[in-house]
């Protein structure tokens, strides 16, 4: 196709603007619909306004008749949400790429974990495309995965491939982006402000697509997370702590990561990471540490691109057969 036409279901929010972001200069991407009850009529720029130039596109109510012309639709509003409009959407024919956690576990573990019920059921394909690539280029639905999941699963899963580890513990830290675009008493700046603040520390929900994806690589693998925040704005940095059976060369476990990311266009090994060395951009960077008594594997993420909405787009290319990195193929920003 020419051009592929694309809605997006909350287009205000960090994600859906991010997504606008990236999308304004693919150059396979058409903005058909962008919806916000708030801001029904609205023009995109005035919303956000480093949009302008860039956009005349006003935003519309999220019914149906709105996306209709669409052959894609991005879904980037709270969990929850998002299955209020993914089966109409199927239904008519449109892909659905869900930014929500609701299609990213089975059903009886999200009913479980977000303490609610699932009234619209769909098996979804995870998301991770370096992990489910060919499952992603006959998929319909797409659920797009966590920010914490997302550099911690690329981190350990070469390892639990090989059923290499006896334990992996996950420490993150994110910026505040993460938290949403709503302020609330946890993200105000005094609170937030020459502080790192872990928060859920033994229950995050993100715990649970870690273990059902790594599960999937080395059924016994054992799991600890514990996420914080530290005063920025984007970034996920993860350092994980993995514990192997037997003793191995730093140079044997580089050449499993290198042989399992093989033409992965998104991951890059570096000497050291820096979370600076991957803002704005769809990239993982990650480096390797051999220990005395454990491995260190560290990987960052920007959590509104690779962790979002540019891993999003990945997926949106993958599924229409373009080019992994079309219009995500652009430098960071630095400093």
């Amino acid at each position: 196709m020419d051009s592929i036409k694309i809605g997006i279901v909350g287009g205000t929010g960090y994600t859906g603007g991010e997504l606008l972001r990236i999308l304004a200069t693919h150059p396979k991407a058409e903005i058909v619909a962008v919806s916000s009850r708030k801001d029904e009529g609205k023009k995109i720029y005035e919303v956000h306004p480093h949009l302008k130039g860039f956009y005349d596109v006003e935003f519309v109510l999220p019914e149906l008749k709105n996306f209709e012309d669409c052959n894609v639709v991005f879904t980037a509003v709270p969990h929850g949400e998002a299955m209020k409009y993914v089966p109409q959407f199927l239904e008519v024919g449109i892909k659905v790429i869900d930014l929500s956690a609701d299609y990213r576990l089975k059903k009886e573990v999200y009913e479980e974990v977000y303490g609610k019920k699932h009234e619209a059921y769909v098996e979804a394909v995870y998301g991770l495309t370096e992990l489910h690539r060919e499952e992603i280029k006959k998929a319909n639905l797409v659920a797009n995965p966590g920010c914490y999941p997302t550099g911690a699963i690329l981190a350990a899963a070469p390892l639990a491939e090989k059923e290499l580890i006896e334990r992996v513990i996950f420490d993150s830290k994110s910026g505040i982006t993460g938290a949403g675009a709503s302020p609330t008493d946890f993200t105000h700046y005094p609170n937030l402000h020459e502080s790192i603040v872990p928060y859920k520390i033994t229950e995050h929900r993100h715990y649970y697509e870690m273990l059902q994806e790594l599960k999937a690589l080395q059924e016994d693998i054992r799991i600890s997370f514990t996420p914080q925040v530290f005063p920025g704005s984007r970034g996920i940095l993860t350092n994980a702590h993995i514990f192997l059976r037997g003793d191995l060369e730093e140079e044997e476990i580089k050449r499993i990561y290198e042989k399992f990311y093989k033409g992965c266009k998104f991951i890059r090994f570096q000497e050291s990471v820096k979370l600076i060395y991957v803002r704005g951009s769809n990239f993982c960077d990650i480096s390797i540490h051999k220990g005395k008594d454990r491995e260190v594997i560290i990987s960052a993420i920007d959590n509104l691109v690779k962790g979002a909405s540019g891993q999003a787009v990945q997926n949106m290319n993958v599924m229409f057969g373009l080019e992994e990195d079309e219009g995500l193929n652009y430098p960071p920003l630095f400093p």
